[in-house]
């Protein structure tokens, strides 16, 4: 007599909201993300229907489009166990911002807050919902690390990308001063504010070379395309990756280099 087969045990389905930064310049960024999250146990699908999260007409004051777009999330990514952002902008839309603009909707608010509660960061969610304390990753030489606005305190990330670059086989994590200040770049504050954002950029970069680097990272691109930006005008010869490429060992594409218009 055989006994039954166990039942297989599938791991969450997470809908990944690739951001429009990464599809338009950064694809292997969800790559890698995509493999991160795999490894971690999670199953990921990513939703043909997705687009911008509505976060560049929602700062602008473009009430009207951003409730439009969002209810369009809310309809494309409602469906999955998790929504996993490889940018804390993003998912800070999403989880923040969503349910304070769609809060007077009758046919949406309680499914932006329904989405909002399962919204997550990449490196939060590999560490703090699937418990991944280890990547098989391998990195030669030192990075350091920049918080972004959103991640840190929009989501209250900081530990988490820490933590699994701690276990990347050869790295070396040297810590930012003031690696919580913002880099410029806040969307379009840096294209309404050029002269603070370059400011606050020259003093972004002034703390990346004192730390000896070879290599800055980040959660979130559009940080990284500015302070990208401003290392190849000063021919830094420092890097600029996300954090997803370095914890999926995804290297081998070249650095980030900042769009021709924003350099």
């Amino acid at each position: 007599m055989t006994s039954a087969p166990e039942p297989s045990k599938q791991g969450p389905l997470v809908g990944l909201l690739v951001t429009c930064l990464v599809d338009l310049f950064r694809p292997n960024v969800a790559f890698a993300a995509i493999k991160l999250l795999e490894a971690g146990g999670a199953r990921v699908e990513v939703p043909r229907a997705q687009t911008c999260c509505g976060q560049p007409a929602y700062n602008s004051g473009d009430r009207a489009d951003a409730v439009s777009i969002a209810r369009q999330v809310v309809q494309t990514f409602e469906r999955f166990d998790y929504v996993v952002a490889p940018s804390g902008s993003c998912a800070g839309m999403v989880k923040v911002h969503y349910p304070r603009l769609l809060a007077d909707d009758p046919d949406f608010a309680d499914r932006a807050e329904a989405l909002a509660s399962k919204t997550f960061e990449l490196t939060s969610f590999l560490v703090d919902v699937l418990g991944l304390t280890h990547v098989d990753a391998s990195y030669r030489g030192s990075v350091t690390y920049h918080d972004s606005c959103s991640s840190l305190r929009e989501l209250q990330v900081r530990d988490a990308p820490r933590r699994l670059l701690a276990s990347v086989d050869g790295l070396t994590l040297v810590e930012l001063a003031e690696s919580e200040v913002c880099c410029g770049f806040g969307g379009t504050f840096s294209v309404k504010y050029p002269d603070i954002s370059g400011a606050i950029l020259d003093a972004k970069l002034r703390n990346i070379l004192a730390t000896g680097a070879s290599c800055v990272l980040a959660g979130d691109l559009g940080c990284l395309m500015h302070i990208a930006g401003r290392l190849a005008r000063e021919r830094a010869g420092i890097e600029a990756r996300h954090v997803a490429e370095v914890l999926a060992g995804m290297t081998e594409v070249p650095a980030i280099a900042a769009p021709r218009q924003m350099r």
